[in-house]
């Protein structure tokens, strides 16, 4: 189906690219406007995938006369301020259009407006007046069963709004409502009723209106006093028609033929909340010749299974041009030779699976390399075929950023370059558990949106991972499941390197919320990367040590790079195996451990602030000065996380010292990270936590 996705939900000024789906590049489309606010100039192109721009609030109607039938798209535009929210306007398209030779990432960039960030929504769904017939399926009651969508609105942290003085703005997705047309059902548009709540709006429409699958999506709109409208990152339900399953109704008669399924499609993985993540350089983690480099890390798995981790995440490992990191691919269907083939690879996924482990693909679909057989015959070559599947500057030097001179962008509004990159998800797809997303802001939303339908339709469980620094909420709106959280990196290095209290990693994971994403977005929590120099190397040792407790602790999901756990201080040397440091190893076994045991400490666990101090070993709790090995309070941040009836109190130290704190909670005595006893006892009676570089105590309740 051609169709071109879900509603869009956009600022006047912004311009969105829409493409269609699944393309034939052979095929051909063609865009107009079927609908816009009187006041609208804006206009839509000739070529089969547009940028389109709206330049006054309201509804814009789109429509594409394709191959297989006439498809329209619903566009809400808004006349809100983005800007100062995300990096420079917070989408894809702008990100994409920063200067290409921009030098480093501004890993604290993204700061928010003077008046505060989007309000944010979460949606939910139900067949109203049905009795449950399995997990996740309910059987309406004949003749008076209608689907209920409850969208629950929460204001910006530093909003003065209320959650009732936020208007919920939902929209039918296009695609259902064609579907139900054309079933002969009710148009659910007509149908629908919506209700205003305190804190939100419901959606109501009878199940008869319903097709095969309804998506409803929302979004959030908050307006402060004499500012711009701010708009949430949209959320959606589906609905879907099961086979029923037979059976009687309480009276006896048969049970209706009507059976439904609801799922929230922008919900990360059941399986990443209790998930943690090891990356693995392929090419310096085994000591193994060439071509045997697969089989190498097949045989280190049940060690890392040892280690406590369950997601394998291996940087690339297809054809490429010869660098060792693998990102300039010159054959995206072949695994590299000098890693191994295709069986290799398909060997190593299944030794991963059958010791409990997952894995991800790093999928590059932002560029080729120079090296690529396109590449080769198109530079300086305005004659090639595969001239116009790449982005040329007027110097006829191809498209690329930050002055990466072995690569060449693609341009991925060419059909066959979009169809070839679909054919490539569909490849490496059906072997993994999701995608590392390699560059995901240099790649169009439209193409996010639409890979994300494909791998979920196949599997809901597919995780996508990506890569976008710094992070961009809207990316959680039909894209992506969990994000690189570089911010709490950053923060993590700044507490590290003495320039930032301990307490600022909460400000960091506050931020999440502040710059507006939903509560349900997950979160990759990291000290290393392949990218980045070894936390211990410009740190030290002790602040490793509470960093790595703080990526377990604090809300996301942990990630560990390869050699982390044994103290390696090379970045992409090869693994020092031979002189790996047990009791490194033996904490990091430790803090996984904890975090598997302890929901609390999960991504949907709650986080909250404590009073605490960090005093001496006298009765005068004396605030104490750094001093050698002493404990200055800013070395020291404790917190609450909590889930269910589970609460714990955690204390990190990155200084040498042990620290002594005083927490402002009825705890308990023993610190579940190492199962020892970590509470002293003042000559009051008073009971202070003592942390080395971590400690976390159970919550008497």
């Amino acid at each position: 189906m051609h169709h071109h996705g879900p509603p869009r939900f956009v600022s006047t000024g912004e311009t969105v690219q829409l493409a269609p789906r699944d393309p034939d590049p052979a095929g051909s489309y063609e865009w107009r406007i079927a609908d816009a606010p009187p006041a609208s100039d804006s206009t839509v192109g000739t070529d089969p995938v547009i940028e389109f721009t709206p330049d006054v609030p309201g509804r814009y109607r789109l429509g594409l006369d394709a191959p297989d039938g006439d498809h329209l798209l619903t566009v809400l535009a808004f006349s809100a301020a983005y800007e100062g929210v995300d990096v420079a306007g917070g989408s894809g398209e702008a990100i994409r259009d920063r200067d290409a030779d921009r030098a480093g990432i501004d890993y604290a960039a993204g700061r928010l407006a003077d008046d505060g960030g989007p309000p944010r929504i979460r949606l939910d769904a139900e067949v109203a007046e049905a009795t449950e017939a399995a997990e996740g399926t309910v059987r309406p009651t004949r003749g008076t069963a209608e689907v209920v969508v409850r969208a629950v609105a929460t204001p910006n942290p530093a909003s003065s709004l209320a959650a009732d003085e936020l208007a919920v703005r939902f929209v039918i997705d296009d695609r259902d409502v064609a579907a139900a047309v054309a079933a002969g059902r009710t148009n659910p548009r007509d149908a629908a009723t919506v209700t205003e709540e305190d804190t939100g709006a419901t959606l109501r429409l009878p199940t008869g209106s319903v097709p095969d699958r309804l998506r409803v999506h929302a979004v959030a709109v908050a307006r402060e006093p004499g500012e711009d409208a701010r708009v949430s990152v949209a959320d959606a339900v589906s609905i879907d028609r099961v086979e029923p399953s037979g059976g009687t109704d309480p009276f006896g008669n048969p049970a209706s033929n009507e059976a439904f399924e609801t799922s929230r499609p922008n919900q990360p993985p059941a399986w990443t909340e209790d998930a943690s993540v090891y990356e693995v350089y392929v090419r310096t983690f085994a000591d193994a010749d060439e071509g045997e480099t697969l089989a190498a890390i097949a045989d280190r798995i049940p060690e890392m299974t040892d280690l406590g981790v369950d997601t394998l995440w291996l940087t690339p490992v297809l054809e490429n041009d010869g660098k060792p990191h693998g990102y300039n691919v010159t054959d995206f269907l072949s695994i590299a030779a000098d890693l191994g083939d295709r069986e290799d690879y398909e060997r190593l996924v299944e030794t991963a699976h059958g010791n409990g482990m997952r894995v991800l693909f790093d999928l590059v679909l932002n560029h080729t390399a120079r090296d690529h057989p396109w590449f080769r015959d198109a530079y300086r070559n305005p004659d090639s075929p595969y001239y116009d599947r790449y982005e040329w500057q007027e110097s006829g030097e191809p498209g690329t950023y930050f002055d990466w001179e072995l690569i060449a962008n693609l341009d991925h509004a060419n059909l066959t370059v979009r169809r070839y990159l679909l054919d490539v998800v569909d490849e490496w797809a059906p072997l993994v558990d999701g995608f590392r997303c390699d560059m995901a802001w240099a790649v169009p939303d439209s193409l996010w949106r639409e890979i994300r339908d494909r791998v979920k339709g196949t599997d809901p469980e597919f995780l996508l991972l990506d890569e976008t620094i710094p992070y961009v909420p809207r990316f959680h709106e039909g894209m992506f499941d969990v994000h690189f959280d570089a911010t709490l990196y950053f923060q993590l290095r700044q507490v590290g390197r003495g320039a930032a209290p301990a307490e600022s990693v909460l400000d960091a994971v506050e931020k999440r919320a502040a710059v507006g994403f939903p509560d349900h977005a997950g979160f990759l929590q990291y000290i290393e990367n392949h990218d980045e120099t070894r936390y211990r190397t410009e740190c030290g040792e002790d602040a490793a040590a509470a960093a790595a407790a703080a990526t377990f602790t604090l809300p996301g999901v942990p990630m560990l790079y390869a050699g982390q756990e044994i103290g390696q201080r090379g970045r992409r040397d090869p693994i020092a195996w031979e002189h790996a440091r047990e009791e490194v190893r033996e904490r990091y076994a430790r803090l996984s451990a904890a975090h598997d045991a302890h929901p609390a400490l999960g991504p949907a666990g709650d986080l909250d602030r404590v009073d605490y101090r960090v005093v001496d070993d006298r009765d005068d709790e004396r605030q104490i000065a750094a001093d050698g090995d002493d404990v200055h309070p800013d070395d020291v941040v404790a917190f609450r996380r909590g889930s269910g009836s589970e609460a714990l109190v955690v204390v990190l130290n990155f200084a040498p010292g042990e620290a002594l704190v005083d927490v402002a909670a009825d705890h308990g005595r023993l610190n579940v990270v190492t199962g020892d006893p970590c509470v002293a006892t003042d000559g009051d009676g008073a009971d202070r936590i003592r942390v080395d570089d971590v400690a976390v105590v159970p919550v008497e309740t």
